[in-house]
């Protein structure tokens, strides 16, 4: 059986979906279904058995796993809002669920793959793992480093798989349910079907309009790396997903009006609340996923939002 926390959610949904198409049909998915129309996500998706978060922790301290037969864990459970500052909900959520998972997987030696996040890098400008380069701006960013934290302090000691990976701006099918929270593309793809306009932020930060920058990343290629470790499974570490490559939101914004043919591009005031807890430059380095072996190509924002579109737009 493989565990896939989150698996109702944006990664965990299309990750159920990767692993069905390697051949894998046993799989638990454990999630929080308060936000009903996250079923959705799981309608083309073949497990075995679907948890209530609750209930899978429950059994999972009270010792009702421990002698199953669990293939591997992809932790992608977690509150990811960047907007929410509520420290002790976020905590609960991202870091002592995580610790949990983590203390079951090392004691029964079951590999865990799971999602951490480039907000850990906050604001600066070099995106490698390492502590020096790390200022999260926000709870959330918080509540992933301290468990990427967590897991240095341990790693050496646990003689099982432990591998985590800090997705950069993830985008593609099965993101609607996230809202606000959702991808610029979304938003955007939204935006020209009600409006016939796509609006990006002015310029902040010594960028001109529109031209701030982040790695964007289709949630294909994120699958396809969380897959890549589970078979590899000599490999632990903390490691980027990202594209490595730096786009602007002008870029995204030009791939959904290419797409559909039409639509006008207008800019907005940078928004008071997003100033000093925004980050205007991501860039994902990769050196140590290249070095860990994993050699596959990530798809650009024209390619990759192309695909979107027609998932969204059939």
């Amino acid at each position: 059986m493989i565990v896939v926390t989150g698996g109702a959610g944006f990664i965990g949904s299309n990750l159920a979906l990767g692993l069905n198409t390697r051949g894998h049909r046993d799989i638990l998915i454990v999630d929080n279904l308060e936000n009903g129309i996250k079923f959705r996500n799981l309608r083309d998706c073949q497990i075995a058995d679907y948890l209530d978060k609750r209930t899978f922790l429950d059994r999972l301290q009270a010792g009702r796993f421990d002698n199953a037969a669990i293939d591997a864990v992809f932790h992608q459970g977690a509150c990811s809002t960047t907007t929410e500052w509520n420290g002790r909900y976020m905590m609960e959520n991202n870091y002592e669920y995580s610790k949990i998972i983590l203390d079951f997987c090392a004691r029964k030696q079951i590999p865990l793959i799971y999602a951490s996040s480039a907000a850990v890098y906050g604001c600066g400008s070099v995106f490698r793992e390492d502590p020096a380069h790390e200022a999260p701006l926000n709870i959330y960013g918080y509540s992933k480093h301290r468990f990427d934290q967590y897991i240095r302090e341990r790693i050496r000691k646990i003689d099982s798989q432990v591998v985590g990976l800090r997705y950069f701006n993830v985008y593609g099918p099965r993101e609607a349910h996230k809202g606000g929270m959702a991808s610029v593309a979304f938003h955007l793809n939204q935006q020209l079907l009600e409006t016939g306009k796509i609006a990006l932020f002015e310029g902040c930060d010594g960028y001109a309009n529109g031209e701030q920058r982040r790695d964007f990343i289709y949630v294909e290629d994120v699958v396809d790396v969380n897959l890549w470790f589970y078979e590899h499974r000599e490999l632990s570490g903390l490691f980027n997903v990202g594209t490595g490559r730096s786009q602007p939101f002008n870029d995204v914004a030009r791939a959904v009006i290419e797409f559909h043919g039409r639509g006008e591009l207008e800019y907005i005031p940078f928004p008071d609340r997003l100033k000093g807890a925004y980050q205007s430059f991501t860039e994902a380095n990769l050196s140590a996923l290249r070095t860990a072996g994993y050699e596959h190509s990530f798809k650009s924002v024209e390619e990759g939002v192309r695909l979107y579109m027609q998932w969204l737009n059939p």
